[in-house]
């Protein structure tokens, strides 16, 4: 028994000594994949002292703003938000996937017509994180350009699909002019139809200098939003794009926005 138990002493000191090296490596793995992100208000405080956002255009240095952005194709779906958006006086980022823009023309127009920012989403939704550096370009620069085709601007922010990101997706993004956006809020509103429910997801999670990711194509998106455009209006947020909420300074190419 006592030599079992001696041998068993090395074996235990072994494997202790293997899970402490498997757990500072997975901890350094997960610190150097941890992509540092700048807030919307860490960038306007970069802006030189003195500098004011152009004439006509909210100050969200003293005003209460938040940023709403919507994901996805330009479906039908697209144009009663817009109605809403209109009526409130809100303007908004739409993140656009390139595969359909081309079937909604339309709407794509009038979104850029109507105020709104567009940015871009990929062609295809591709994960970048998981695609060739060729990938990640030909999915950006094939959506810049269908939404530059039909509006007559390149779109200077990107959203990484999934919020997925890395140094080679920053540096691509870089590359291509492009600064990437993620999100402060979201409703998860493609796990749900309930529309009480999509809209106690955003209120709850909602804050000054916040950005509020929704996607227009599912069911209870869209049918949420007169209460979550009225609630947020009485809470005193004032609506404004992504580039708005950065004002004075302007977005970097390759920095994530959060």
């Amino acid at each position: 028994m006592n030599i079992l138990k001696t041998r068993r002493r090395p074996l235990i000191f072994i494997t202790l000594a293997v899970v402490v090296a498997v757990t500072v490596i997975v901890v350094l793995v997960i610190r150097a994949n941890a992509m540092e992100t700048v807030s919307p208000r860490e960038e306007r405080d970069r802006a030189a002292s003195g500098v004011n956002v152009p004439s006509g255009q909210v100050d969200c240095r003293k005003v209460k703003c938040v940023a709403l952005t919507f994901d996805g194709n330009p479906g039908k779906p697209t144009d009663r938000l817009l109605d809403l958006l209109e009526e409130y006086k809100a303007p908004a980022t739409f993140f656009l996937e390139g595969r359909r823009i081309h079937k909604f023309p339309d709407v794509v127009r009038r979104i850029a017509k109507d105020g709104h920012e567009i940015g871009d989403h990929t062609w295809t939704h591709a994960v970048l994180t998981d695609v060739s550096d060729a990938q990640i370009r030909d999915e950006l620069r094939r959506t810049a350009r269908a939404i530059s085709g039909l509006t007559g601007t390149e779109p200077t922010l990107m959203r990484p699909p999934q919020g997925r990101t890395d140094d080679r997706v920053s540096k691509v993004s870089k590359e291509l002019g492009m600064a990437q956006v993620l999100w402060t809020v979201t409703a998860k509103d493609y796990e749900t139809d309930d529309t009480a429910l999509i809209t106690k997801r955003v209120l709850d999670g909602v804050d000054r200098d916040g950005i509020i990711l929704l996607h227009p194509l599912h069911k209870g998106t869209v049918p949420a939003m007169p209460s979550i455009l009225k609630a947020l209006s009485k809470q005193g947020y004032t609506f404004v794009t992504v580039s708005q909420l950065l004002a004075p300074s302007k977005a970097e190419p390759g920095k994530i926005y959060k």
